[in-house]
């Protein structure tokens, strides 16, 4: 019998453990798929983040560094100008990335490091209790903002890809979301390309995958995938922001 199908040996064989619809486990899988279709598992070295992908060394084959809050970037540098021969991404969600994180994205991307970033932005700090976070939209609730973000109080969500995008660094940012078929197929080619550009000795690149938190969100994971297309992209939409 011909085998059409198989897990991907980008990572092993441990379980996941995140909250079921979770997309955390689909863009780890995306990861696997990428780096062993471009034959680097090897020479390829994950920088993983406090938060709900904390684990990550436990799923992915390649060589994993757990950073300090925020410091992947930070880690990231260090790795690729001592190694330069590797294959270096850091892995964030939007609390780690956009927040405690932010000095250091902006700065890895004005520097042009030769690094990749996949950024997953899912308007919650998910794994502490679903608090408000740079990027939780205005009026959407949480723990730490009961009566939904409010401008006035709170400010507004911070765009990762535009704000990054007005520097001279970066070599690609892209902006994805894997609700679809077709935001499946998008999102794994955008992650491809960015790892594609390391290692053709390009600057900087991240992409930014909208992602969901049915937890924290009390919804359904379906739900949630209608609430990215419906009312996240508004905020956060949709597209290609730097491709040099």
């Amino acid at each position: 019998m011909q085998k059409v199908f198989e897990r991907t040996k980008g990572l092993t064989d441990n379980e996941f453990t995140y909250c079921p619809g979770c997309l955390h486990s689909v863009v780890h899988r995306m990861i696997g798929e990428v780096i062993e279709e471009l034959d680097i598992i090897p020479n390829t070295v994950c920088v993983c983040p406090v938060g709900c992908a904390v684990f990550m060394y436990d799923y992915m084959v390649c060589d994993v560094i757990e950073a300090a809050h925020g410091r992947a970037p930070a880690v990231a540098t260090g790795v690729k100008r001592v190694i330069p021969d590797r294959i270096v991404f850091a892995y964030q969600g939007d609390g780690d990335l956009a927040s405690i994180g932010t000095a250091e994205i902006v700065h890895a991307a004005a520097r042009g490091e030769k690094i990749s970033v996949i950024f997953i932005n899912n308007t919650t700090y998910g794994m502490t209790g679903g608090q408000m976070a740079p990027t939780t939209l205005i009026g959407q609730k949480s723990t730490t903002c009961t009566r939904g973000r409010d401008p006035l109080v709170n400010g507004y969500p911070i765009r990762v890809c535009e704000m990054l995008a007005t520097l001279d660094g970066p070599s690609y940012i892209e902006r994805v979301a894997p609700t679809s078929p077709a935001g499946l197929v998008k999102t794994k080619k955008a992650i491809k390309k960015a790892f594609q550009n390391q290692i053709d000795g390009k600057g900087f690149a991240l992409v930014e995958v909208l992602s969901n938190c049915p937890q924290q969100w009390h919804m359904t994971p379906i739900e949630t995938f209608k609430a990215i297309d419906e009312k996240m992209t508004k905020t956060f939409p949709l597209g290609v922001f730097v491709d040099k």
